[in-house]
């Protein structure tokens, strides 16, 4: 491991800042979805459970610096205490008087949850005083929020050079996940990238066709790299304007070795609707007047057949307008294929970004993969090659 772990820290009695990701979804005061806060339920229960005093640190919504009613922490008490099966306290302020008091209250194994960092506009700025304040109420810090890791803020970053720091179990899980994803990847490595624009990921693909043995290009952005190449994709979604970048991607593809796989065959529709009229055409007969809006069959034969000569792939983006029946068929081909070779235990499959869990979770397969990232923004700054200060503060020295 080249990042400090639990295994590392000695907790008992010790006043532990741990932050998390609590920015879950809310409706009518009760959280919809509480898939974050499960994920950080380990490693608060071990911290707890060895005695520690538990102080939570997390942001909530977009609050612009200052206190406000409708982003307090304070409304996720209750989801927090129903997983976690323990009561947790909680604070009206994350640093000051307020914070200092309750955390002086606490008692080996107990539970508190701080108000929202980010009602201080220290916490986004990242300012040395606010960091501090933060870390006046622990002893060691520990970050078990990789979707907040892509931001240098006081709470993901600053404090963390103030105290000793530690990578929590979710973020340890995917920091391994991500190792065997890009890092030290078994070979050969096939990635997947799909979704609507090119202009959004230019960095991701230069930086894959450097790491890659293959990239799979779906979605809409495959029509600017069809275009590129002299394909008419009639009134597909398409960035005409980025067609020299796709071309310079592909030239850096040549250079590395990496193999691009575009489709070689489309399903055409007339309207952008669920179960429009449609049908397959081959690459040299789409219709002036229609839209690409899935791959064709035998574009998902061949991309199953990439899936099958890797060892480890990595996906971001669906492969067509998945949540339109019936233009999912392609992205829950591939996506039931990873699962089965996975399954199988002859693939490491690491996919991550909204839209991917959205369209992995809709083919029914999210479980099966080796492991799922919910963290978009910071997945894909991983993806880039970008560093993550959160992370990176988290590393042994030496």
């Amino acid at each position: 491991m080249t990042f400090r772990t639990l295994d590392d820290a000695d907790i008992a009695s010790k006043r532990v800042l741990l932050r998390v990701d609590l920015n879950v979804p809310m409706a009518d005061g009760e959280v919809t979805d509480a898939t974050r806060i499960e994920r950080v339920v380990d490693t608060i229960s071990e911290l707890s459970n060895k005695g520690a005093k538990v102080i939570l640190l997390a942001h909530f919504g977009r609050p612009k610096g200052a206190p406000s009613g409708e982003f307090s922490l304070h409304q996720v008490v209750k989801a927090l205490e129903k997983h976690l099966h323990k009561p947790v306290a909680f604070a009206e302020d994350c640093i000051g008087e307020k914070a200092a008091s309750a955390v002086g209250a606490m008692k080996d194994g107990d539970i508190l949850l701080l108000e929202n960092t980010r009602f201080h506009a220290g916490e986004e700025k990242n300012d040395p005083d606010f960091a501090k304040a933060l870390a006046a109420n622990g002893d060691i810090y520990v970050n078990d929020a990789f979707s907040a890791a892509h931001r240098a803020h006081a709470s993901t970053e600053g404090v963390a050079r103030l105290l000793p720091a530690y990578a929590g179990r979710a973020m340890q899980a995917e920091l391994e996940a991500l190792e065997k994803g890009l890092g030290e990847p078994a070979r050969p490595v096939v990635a997947i990238v799909g979704g609507a624009k090119v202009s959004s990921k230019i960095d991701l693909l230069m930086n894959l066709v450097q790491k890659v043995d293959a990239l799979v290009i779906g979605g809409g952005m495959a029509n600017t790299f069809l275009a590129a190449l002299g394909v008419g994709v009639g009134k597909s979604l398409c960035e005409h304007d980025l067609a020299e970048t796709a071309r310079q991607i592909m030239a850096k593809a040549e250079e590395t070795k990496c193999a691009i796989i575009l489709p070689v065959d489309a399903i055409v529709s007339w309207h952008f609707q669920a179960d429009a009229p449609n049908h397959a055409y081959g690459l040299d007969a789409i219709p002036a007047d229609g839209m690409i809006l899935d791959v064709g069959p035998q574009s998902i034969e061949r991309i199953q057949g990439a899936i099958d000569d890797a060892a480890t792939l990595v996906w971001n983006g669906p492969l067509g307008a998945f949540e339109l029946r019936p233009f999912d068929k392609g992205t829950i081909a591939a996506a039931r294929h990873v699962a089965a070779r996975t399954r199988e235990g002859k693939l490491v499959s690491v996919a991550g970004g909204g839209d991917t869990v959205a369209a992995l979770n809709h083919a029914g397969v999210a479980d099966d993969f080796s492991y799922v990232s919910t963290a978009g923004g910071a997945f894909l700054e991983w993806m880039e090659g970008k560093p993550l200060p959160g992370v990176d503060v988290l590393k042994k020295q030496g």
